[in-house]
């Protein structure tokens, strides 16, 4: 409430050291207009369906005000204190998303969930389990990249890059921006 007040655009909490998703609950209760974002939310501690649910619920509470900004983490952290699998990040990223915009878009069409990728399946999803629909669509999501490959993924499925803070601008013209292109 108190960055709306002072006039800034977005708040954005970042899954370091405690939860992304707390904080924006609260946000969105106490706000109208300001955007709300998980800069960055770690895509490969949850898997597909999970994510599309909390992701959905939020950007419903908020009144379409949230973007789900995901990133990959590191392969230590993946396996080791999350203890979940790691391979082919930028391909396995580019199916997360894929596979929530399957899931969204058979919450908003009613069509029959069938996405069948080579990291995740999900093909099934009964009246009970979809999500109440406000009319505030799915939210947007954007993507964590550092490297060419999940900086081209970021230009493919997602709706917005977030470049890491070490990024100086050389790399960003030499290297991200022909890599999103």
């Amino acid at each position: 409430a108190e960055l709306e007040k002072r006039g800034y655009d977005a708040a954005f909490s970042a899954e370091i050291n405690n939860d992304p998703f707390l904080p924006l609950v609260l946000a969105a209760e106490h706000s109208e207009n300001i955007a709300l974002t998980t800069s960055i939310s770690v895509a490969f501690a949850r898997n597909p369906m999970t994510m599309a649910n909390l992701a959905w619920d939020l950007n419903q509470y908020a009144g379409g005000r949230f973007t789900l900004g995901l990133g990959s983490q590191i392969k230590p952290h993946i396996t080791r204190r999350f203890s979940m699998p790691w391979s082919r990040p930028a391909a396995r990223m580019r199916e997360f998303i894929l596979a929530m915009q399957a899931i969204w878009r058979c919450w908003e069409t009613n069509e029959e969930l069938a996405f069948n990728g080579e990291f995740y399946q999900h093909n099934l999803m009964t009246p009970m389990f979809v999500p109440t629909n406000a009319g505030y669509g799915r939210p947007r999501v954007t993507l964590a990249a550092v490297g060419p490959l999940m900086t081209e993924v970021a230009g493919e499925v997602a709706n917005g890059m977030i470049a890491h803070t070490f990024t100086t601008e050389k790399y960003l013209q030499e290297v991200t921006l022909p890599a999103m292109q």
